[in-house]
């Protein structure tokens, strides 16, 4: 995601700086973009892939949530008085 980041890339260009096949990195492009954050457009035989901001923006939204929620657990369960506390 942070190759796509720098902007729209086909498989072939983001495998090469990876430690990963093609094929690999194909399979990891499908996940995402059946999530939904990334979109892909052909350009003659390659396929173009780009993020969805729209999606990533969500997805950042839902995370931040999460680990304010996770905090704020963590702070109460380390506020509560355990039994060695007099």
């Amino acid at each position: 995601m942070s190759r796509l980041a720098e902007g729209p890339q086909a498989v072939g260009q983001l495998a090469e700086h990876l430690p990963v096949t093609r094929s690999a990195v194909s399979q990891h492009l499908k996940i995402l973009k059946n999530a939904g954050l990334v979109s892909e457009h052909a350009v003659g035989t390659r396929r173009i892939y780009r993020l969805n901001p729209t999606a990533v923006a969500a997805l950042r939204d839902q995370l931040d949530t999460f680990w304010q929620r996770a905090l704020t657990s963590y702070a109460d369960a380390a506020a509560q008085p355990t039994e060695e506390d007099p």
